[in-house]
């Protein structure tokens, strides 16, 4: 298989714990979560153990600074928000957390008797090194971390040369990726099908809804960029770009110009799926 791995088992309880794919459509892991569970929560962790040091740095530079102005927090937050009303139109909503995601995870699967947490891979060596902490603690309690690819069309070792090993040289690259890809490589996964297994989040499960000010941060200049967050953000920059792509060539290298997608960001974190754009590309 070239897309995410195939499931056969079926799970009671479920959650899906969001990370860089802030998003409910066409998202790998949140569609085999539904899928296979009866009943699935979600949740996103803000992970001190990355925005501790940010705050620390900033604090280091400039003592007199009582909060830290951060334009990738400010983001992530306004994505997280759109994402908690798009799952709450659902029918289920969205479990926010701050912490370190290893405890984080771990004590929220044990106090919903998750049978499986369900995530997309990350390939960040922090992360897979964070991912196999967490998956250790959930087998300890009898409960299985899954996770599937999303980010990228193609992986690890799905595109290799003809010795079987990487390509050092991208041309050649491309041209083996162009030829292995098919139709059914660029399918977005319908999660809208399976939406009736989204639980919404009990009393007993809420927490204080994270804010700038709470995180030890202050609002900076994301509006002054003129980048909007979310799905909603993405879709807006996409359809943007669509009605100039045929310029792009000329206008990509000019700085002043509006000319490249500006949707590198909302990849980063998931606000738009790889997929849409891979196809989009593929019709032009």
């Amino acid at each position: 298989m070239t897309r995410a791995r195939q499931l056969n088992a079926q799970f009671q309880n479920g959650l899906i714990w969001f990370r860089r794919d802030l998003r409910t459509g066409d998202n790998a892991a949140l569609y085999y979560a539904l899928k296979h569970c009866e009943r699935v929560w979600c949740v996103f962790v803000f992970d001190t153990t990355i925005l501790q040091p940010l705050i620390d740095e900033a604090h280091a530079q400039n003592s007199h600074a009582s909060k830290v102005q951060d334009r990738r927090i400010e983001f992530i937050l306004g994505s997280v928000e759109e994402l908690h009303r798009s799952l709450e139109d659902g029918g289920g909503g969205l479990i926010v957390l701050r912490g370190d995601p290893c405890d984080a995870i771990s004590e929220l699967a044990a106090h919903l008797d998750a049978d499986a947490v369900f995530a997309n891979h990350d390939y960040e060596p922090v992360a897979i090194e964070r991912d196999e902490t967490v998956a250790e603690r959930l087998r300890e309690g009898e409960r299985q971390l899954l996770t599937f690819k999303d980010q990228v069309i193609f992986e690890r070792d799905e595109v290799l040369n003809g010795q079987g090993k990487p390509f050092a040289v991208f041309t050649p690259y491309k041209n083996a990726w162009l030829r292995q890809l098919t139709p059914f490589d660029l399918k977005p996964y319908p999660v809208e099908r399976y939406a009736q297994s989204l639980a919404t989040p009990t009393h007993k499960l809420d927490h204080a809804w994270p804010t700038l000010a709470r995180m030890g941060f202050a609002p900076g200049k994301l509006a002054e960029a003129e980048l909007l967050a979310g799905m909603g953000g993405a879709q807006t920059l996409l359809e943007e770009f669509t009605n100039r792509i045929d310029s792009y060539a000329e206008r990509r290298d000019f700085p002043a110009a509006r000319g490249t997608s500006r949707l590198s960001v909302h990849l980063r974190f998931g606000t738009v799926s790889i997929r849409t754009l891979a196809r989009l590309a593929h019709e032009m």
